[in-house]
């Protein structure tokens, strides 16, 4: 015999400790009082303790019957909700998102906001391999910066979200860059964007007089310069992720920018269209 209770025995004992007699509680559940007596002690044999003292005044739960029926009580009752839980998940819109590991705190958060009725499965991992997923089928929409800069699989279509320019980001105690020409002249600059454009990146900054310095992380091109007292030139969607009160942000046209764009497929939805616009205004991209 199965050791654990089953749905009729959590009936009957909160039944049973509702009534405080085991006739009444038979009676709500449509059973003969004989059946009722014989699986309340079948169920305290199982259980190994007596759960209501009976006599001809009633049936009072012992603690361990108010315990048990308290338990019962807080099962029957996620019980009542499954069906009701399974129809709420069935008619959930859902989406399978994916984009950059470094993008992926803003671009979620945005999603959330910007969806709230929509249950969204996050993925993280490089452009190339979402845009890859994508065209499969195993993702609905991925959010790059890479889509421009890549021969995009065969039924897959980019929508352009805006321009997320790069910005400088300086520590506390950190000078600003100097004027003219050469603002950044003999000085280090961390920097980290997220589209295959690190190089130039680095020619940008090389003509600003720069040395720049790879960082593999927006946050670790951070903590150096705060560490360091450096510069650090990073997308401006990171910069509000990563920017303390105390740091200063400056921003320069001549750092350019990346483009950030949803890939989905084709033909382009109504649905995606919409994903596409809410992105665009929550993460306050440059059309």
């Amino acid at each position: 015999m199965n050791s654990l209770p089953d749905v009729a025995d959590l009936r009957l004992v909160d039944a049973v400790a509702r009534h405080g007699s085991v006739g009444a509680a038979a009676r709500e559940l449509l059973v003969s009082q004989p059946a009722a007596s014989q699986r309340i002690a079948a169920l305290e044999r199982r259980c190994g303790v007596v759960l209501f003292d009976r006599d001809t005044q009633g049936a009072r739960a012992t603690a361990a019957g108010a315990e048990m029926a308290a338990q019962a009580r807080h099962i029957l009752g996620h019980l009542a909700d499954v069906f009701e839980r399974s129809r709420a998940a069935a008619q959930a819109p859902s989406l399978n998102v994916g984009t950059l590991p470094s993008l992926a705190p803003m671009v979620f958060l945005a999603l959330a906001r910007a969806l709230p009725g929509t249950a969204v499965a996050e993925v993280a991992d490089h452009g190339p391999t979402l845009v890859g997923w994508v065209s499969e089928g195993s993702l609905d929409h991925a959010i790059v910066a890479v889509a421009g800069q890549m021969s995009l699989p065969r039924g897959t279509v980019a929508l352009p979200l805006g321009t997320d320019p790069m910005v400088v980001l300086l520590p506390a105690g950190c000078p600003a860059p100097a004027s003219g020409a050469r603002p950044f002249a003999g000085r280090t600059v961390r920097r980290f964007t997220t589209d295959l454009g690190g190089e130039d990146l680095d020619r940008r900054l090389v003509a600003l007089g720069a040395m720049p310095r790879r960082a593999a992380t927006a946050e670790t091109a951070m903590l150096f310069a705060r560490e360091l007292g450096q510069p650090a030139v990073v997308p401006r969607s990171l910069s509000r992720l990563y920017r303390r009160d105390e740091d200063r942000e400056v921003r320069m046209t001549r750092l350019g920018g990346t483009s950030l764009s949803l890939v989905t497929r084709a033909p382009v939805g109504s649905g995606a269209q919409s994903v596409a616009a809410a992105l665009a205004k929550e993460l306050g991209l440059r059309a």
